[in-house]
């Protein structure tokens, strides 16, 4: 048999095996069987190409390419066809079912806090106040000595703080941004500042190692506790009810003279007394008061020009008298069963 019909024998058995070839693992088989470099049926053939006059050869190599060519060919084809069957069975084996009822996605929602922080920040931009932030982790000076606390004051005991070294601390309250702002701007100043404080208080059903405060702060020519008084007159009536009353106790706090704690009637009993108001028909809201004029010194305002007022308040505790929550808890547990009733 010449050369040239074991080329056309080998062109029709590898055209009638791949015809019948049914997946692709199989293509490839017969790919390497008819035209593998190693072991490839085609390649034996032209193994014996080297008997042959020289003039014969190019033919031979001309009709090998063809043969080669045409293989590569049916074998792409098929692979072709061999995919678009698979593809057409798979498709109508998982069809999608457009009548079947989808699965419900709960939509998200904001925190509680965040909520009521949104809330806080939105009364007191509706006063014209602008709310700006500050850092998390502060220095001892802004922290206590710029709120005139210095070292070793006795004070500092109402602070229980998380110190990261000497000097450097997790801020133990929001009232560092007030010595911030006034530092870059010239009165009259008119801010709310929010944010996380941490204190290392034994965690209970009203105390937190962490939690959310809003400073407030207002200064000014002729600036007076009347201001203040009726600022947040305003903003209890706003928060809790236009019904509200306040009442402000007197108290204590380095960087405010005079200082003040501020109560609202109890919203739940009307001021009859009540669990949540501990019978006495009273609830402390925050602290405020006058800033203490060391601490205007201390940022190169006069304060025998200049006066102002500052208040803090919690976000936590506003959310707990709010929505009567008992347990401050309730807020860090990611609990959905409680997060969905707000």
């Amino acid at each position: 048999m010449s050369i040239f019909e074991q080329l056309t024998q080998l062109q029709k058995g590898a055209e009638e095996k791949i015809a019948a070839a049914v997946s692709k693992e199989e293509l490839e088989g017969l790919w390497t069987q008819f035209l593998g470099r190693k072991g490839g049926e085609l390649t034996a053939i032209l193994r014996s190409v080297k008997g042959l006059d020289p003039q014969e050869r190019p033919l031979v190599g001309k009709v090998a390419n063809e043969v080669k060519g045409a293989i590569e060919g049916l074998i792409a084809k098929r692979q072709e066809l061999l995919y678009q069957a698979n593809l057409e069975k798979r498709l109508s084996s998982e069809q999608l079912d457009v009548t079947l009822p989808g699965r419900w996605q709960e939509p998200g929602r904001a925190h509680i806090l965040s909520q009521t922080l949104g809330r806080i920040k939105e009364i007191f931009k509706g006063l014209g106040y602008s709310v700006m932030a500050g850092p998390e982790i502060e220095t001892d000076y802004y922290n206590f000595e710029a709120l005139n606390i210095p070292a070793n004051h006795p004070s500092r005991e109402m602070w229980d703080s998380f110190f990261l070294r000497p000097g450097l601390l997790m801020r133990s309250h929001t009232s560092p941004n007030q010595v911030r702002v006034m530092e870059r701007q010239d009165p009259p100043v008119r801010v709310v500042c929010p944010g996380k404080c941490y204190r290392r208080d034994a965690v209970d059903a009203t105390h937190f190692w962490e939690f959310h405060q809003v400073e407030g702060l207002l200064v000014d020519e002729r600036v007076t506790f009347a201001d203040l008084k009726g600022t947040l007159e305003l903003f209890a009536k706003a928060m809790f009810g236009e019904r509200r009353r306040t009442r402000f106790n007197p108290s204590y706090f380095p960087f405010t003279e005079p200082s003040a704690e501020v109560m609202v009637d109890c919203f739940v009993c009307e001021g009859k007394g009540c669990r949540v108001c501990k019978n006495s028909g009273w609830i402390e809201i925050m602290g405020a008061g006058m800033v203490h004029p060391r601490v205007l010194q201390g940022v190169g305002y006069d304060s025998e020009r200049y006066s102002g007022f500052a208040f803090g308040m919690g976000v936590e505790r506003i959310a707990m008298l709010t929505y009567a929550i008992d347990d401050i808890r309730l807020f860090y547990e990611d609990d959905l069963r409680f997060l969905r009733q707000f």
